[in-house]
């Protein structure tokens, strides 16, 4: 502060009049005005404070004296009389207020009003200089940049930099400004564009890659790869699309070298050698989840388009056609051209079914689709055949033979499908395998050698609530772990689903009482759906784990809820009395949801994993998939999607109004360990 007057004594009042306000005041004594010009310069003060009466300045010089600090600083005037008048020309000079020593609360008050605004301003002043310095290094980044970016506001494309406007083949800005920015894409990409962009918007889009294909100026199909940001452009907030630029590093040359050398040039994927390669490690590893699938895919009547357009255009057909499978892959999947016309890939999927529905619309988009060759037009079906790998395989041979039987008898029957081969063994066979398991299985409930893993479930809405799915597993006499797919069916041949259930149930309660997590589901067998004795024997363990019950959400399939309709109605409402919550899991596959909501009332509806199977490209799913949430969102459930991964496919969920999302996307099972 500085005090401007003749007196030190009154620079003494002011100093402890603010001190006894609680102010950190440190006050600059100028008896003489011409030295006031250097001390704003060189103090930069917050407040000036000058006695009036003292005439030592005129009050006219006030305004141009402030304008020397920016902001300019607050000057108060002090007086002996203070009146309207003296008032009105004090503000006219350029004053903020004129107080007396007489009134030293006023003079207090004045002095923390004037001190906030004045700290504000600057403070103001200084974001603004910020911004403003930020938009002027963005506009350079944006300009010099060699990854491809766009910023969008409600949709509306504002500004995109000259590497989008060349990678989309446009010379002139305006033709890009101002354009909705789903006319830049292709339609099958406009739901997860839509939900991506809400995602982000709201601060749960992370570092993923949202897979689209863009329409060019010459209107050519591009498929890109895209990260989303939050920004802002002209003070409002945009989500900036940005692809990666492919940048030309000696390191990044060895690898597009070496990958030149494993990649077929038509189709992109691995040739045959780099593709059994890639097999046998990775049958070596053991599958964490789900199911394995090798699949064989190929055009049908090959031999009428190399009649139609020749045999040197026929492999443009090819590389057209695997470019419409590959748009289908998952991150993780392997996949190669195994022959001429067939390709091969390697797939982890949650269920069997999972993996038939992903075929199914591989099926359906080699038949939607119009392959251009030279001045031809040409449509095509294609036939998947699907082989199992089992848990225990390694070696890839007998898959592959199934695989391509499978396509062989599928393009027998007609093609346009997916067809797998039937290895069912003999009722004999099947009955030594089961007693091979049962003992597996007794032995390992006796020994206490299952294991609970769980899998998170995510929020799509806000902050996620600390919910998990639940697994089991299983370990053998030497400690390996042993998947579902291999001992659940012999259990449930065998009338042991209970046993299993049970163990499952008073793990999942113990991991509730010790680690107190927002929600558990635990999901039932058909067996335990009809058993009498589970809700007393529940009874019993809540009071001997002393859970909450409200933790524990106990899920039962809609098949199996539709053919023990009232068994699992009466279940619920024991459930309900107890204090458990109750979901339908895998819906949507039945023949009517909303019928069998209505009789149960569940707390959550779980989606079915194989409506996520093409949903990002699928229109008809979308539309199912969104029937499905209005159908649960009309009885007050949540809404879980299975099985979910990929970006994409979370971008459309979003889009759909799913609330959580479950699957190897959000994370894989973890091993849960109880003490």
């Amino acid at each position: 502060m500085l005090v401007l007057t003749k007196q030190q004594d009154h620079v003494e009042a002011i100093n402890q009049t603010l001190r006894r306000a609680g102010h950190a005041v440190h006050c600059t004594w100028l008896p003489d005005a011409r030295d006031l010009v250097d001390a704003l310069i060189q103090i930069n003060p917050e407040l000036l404070v000058v006695f009036s009466d003292e005439k030592l300045l005129p009050i006219e010089a006030l305004s141009e004296l402030r304008l020397r600090t920016q902001p300019p600083v607050p000057v108060i005037l002090v007086a002996e009389q203070v009146s309207e008048a003296s008032m009105t020309e004090a503000l006219r000079a350029g004053a903020q207020e004129v107080v007396s020593l007489g009134h030293p609360e006023r003079l207090q008050l004045v002095c923390a009003r004037e001190l906030r605004a004045f700290r504000l301003e600057r403070a103001l002043n200084s974001t603004l200089s910020s911004a403003r310095e930020y938009q002027r290094a963005l506009a350079a980044f944006m300009q010099g940049s060699a990854d491809a970016i766009a910023q969008v506001h409600e949709g509306i494309v504002v500004d995109a930099n000259p590497a989008w406007l060349e990678l989309y083949g446009y010379s002139d800005p305006d033709a890009v400004r101002g354009q909705p920015l789903m006319d830049l894409f292709d339609p099958e990409s406009h739901a997860a564009l839509k939900g991506g962009l809400a995602a982000c918007l709201t601060g749960k889009w992370s570092d993923h890659r949202l897979r689209v294909t863009a329409l060019l100026a010459d209107g050519t199909l591009l498929p890109l790869e895209m990260t989303l940001s939050q920004g802002e452009f002209d003070g409002e907030p945009v989500v900036r699309f940005i692809v990666p630029s492919r940048r030309h590093d000696e390191e990044e040359i060895q690898r597009r070298l070496a990958d030149a050398v494993r990649t077929d040039p038509a189709t992109g994927m691995l040739h045959r050698r780099y593709l059994v390669e890639q097999l046998r490690a990775r049958l070596a590893e053991p599958v964490k989840g789900g199911v394995r699938f090798l699949a064989c895919i190929r055009p049908d009547r090959v031999d009428q388009v190399v009649a139609q357009v020749g045999p040197l255009p026929a492999e443009e057909f090819i590389a057209q056609f695997a470019a419409v499978v590959r748009a289908e892959c998952a991150p993780g999947d392997v996949a190669g051209r195994f022959t001429s016309s067939s390709l091969l890939f390697l797939i982890e999927r949650g269920t069997t079914r999972d993996v038939e529905a992903w075929a199914e619309n591989i099926v359906r988009k080699v038949q939607a689709s119009v392959f251009k060759i030279d001045a031809r037009t040409l449509s095509a079906s294609a036939t998947v055949g699907l082989g199992l790998v089992p848990a225990t395989v390694t070696d890839p041979a007998a898959p592959v033979a199934d695989a391509v039987e499978a396509a062989h008898k599928g393009t027998e029957h007609g093609g346009n499908q997916v067809y797998s081969v039937d290895r069912a063994d003999s009722d004999t066979r099947v009955q030594a395998y089961d007693k091979i398991w049962v003992r597996h299985i007794k032995s390992a409930l006796m020994e206490n050698r299952f294991r609970l893993v769980q899998q998170p479930i995510a929020s799509l809405l806000g902050e996620d609530k600390g919910m998990f799915d639940v697994l089991v597993r299983m370990l053998d006499e030497q400690g390996k772990e042993v998947l579902p797919s291999e001992f659940i069916p012999a259990a449930e041949r065998n009338d042991l689903m209970k046993n299993i259930d049970r163990w499952v149930i008073g793990a999942s309660m113990s991991f509730s009482a010790a680690r107190k997590p927002a929600g558990i589901f635990v999901r039932l067998s058909k067996d335990t759906v009809n058993d009498k004795s589970l809700p007393i024997w529940l009874s019993n363990q809540l009071k001997a784990s002393k859970v909450d019950p409200a933790r524990l959400c106990f899920q039962v399939g809609q098949e199996v809820a539709e053919v023990y309709l009232l068994q699992t109605k009466e279940l619920r409402e024991q459930f309900k009395r107890q204090g458990f919550r109750f979901a339908i899991e895998h819906f949507g596959t039945g023949a009517d949801p909303k019928q069998l909501v209505d009789h149960l009332r569940p707390d959550v509806v779980k989606i079915d994993g194989t409506l996520m199977q093409g949903l990002a490209s699928n229109q008809a799913l979308q539309q199912k998939v969104k029937a499905l949430v209005q159908v649960a969102k009309a009885i007050g459930a949540q809404t879980i999607a299975e099985r979910v991964e990929d970006a994409n496919t979370m971008a459309v969920l979003w889009q759909l109004g799913i609330e959580f999302i479950q699957g190897y996307f959000v994370h894989k099972p973890e091993e849960v360990v109880l003490g």
